[in-house]
């Protein structure tokens, strides 16, 4: 029987996309003189050379870094050491992080909500810098306040999908694996939880997840 109900937060509570920041940044003349001086590339949308960018340059595996507990400072000054030609959009990175947000998800709200109404016991873990997550989500989301705990990989220094980082959870909290579902939108982080005995859900919205509750909760 399932008794705790664990969620991941960007794109399953909250909505956060590295695109909102730089599909706008590419608009601008300037940055398009520059995307085409950098890489000889001309005639991409704002959309092409800002995919091309977080791909190439400010990658997932280099935001990782930072989930893991690296010092924004460190990961910025490392990439333009890199990478100098592409300072300036580099440097919009983290101070410009809220710009990143377009708010909760649709309709998650309402269903942490309902679960916590019906007696489960509701946990987040999520990989995301302890410093951004303090200055730009903790306090500014109400879904979190329905949660009874939280582990958050910038805070331990380590990520999903490392084992280590739901050994914590599970310890932390005295948690039952067997007893607790896994809520992610990320294939490799729900193969970690499984490894541990933790039931899983693959997240896509807030509808399929309402429509799934009961076959999930067993």
């Amino acid at each position: 029987m399932i008794k705790n109900v664990i969620f991941d937060f960007g794109a399953v509570l909250v909505d956060w996309d590295r695109h909102y920041l730089y599909d706008e940044y590419f608009k601008s003349d300037e940055a398009r003189a520059l995307f085409e001086r950098n890489t000889g590339r001309k005639g991409l949308t704002a959309l092409e050379m800002s995919q091309w960018f977080l791909d190439n340059i400010c990658t997932i595996d280099w935001n990782a870094q930072m989930d893991g507990g690296k010092p924004l400072e460190d990961g910025t000054a490392e990439l333009v050491a890199q990478f100098p030609q592409w300072e300036a959009p580099i440097c919009e990175y983290f101070p410009n992080w809220i710009k990143m947000f377009h708010g909760a998800i649709d309709g998650m709200y309402e269903i942490v909500a309902e679960l916590k109404q019906r007696g489960y016991a509701l946990y987040g873990l999520s990989n995301w810098s302890a410093i951004t997550f303090d200055k730009y989500v903790g306090d500014y989301f109400p879904v979190f306040k329905l949660l009874e705990g939280m582990v958050i990989s910038g805070r331990e220094l380590c990520i999903k999908p490392d084992e280590k980082i739901y050994r914590i959870l599970l310890d932390r909290y005295n948690l039952n694996p067997e007893e607790s579902v896994f809520i992610d939108d990320s294939i490799p982080n729900l193969k970690g939880a499984e490894r541990l005995g933790i039931h899983t859900y693959h997240f896509t919205d807030a509808q399929t997840l309402k429509a799934d509750l009961d076959k999930i909760l067993g």
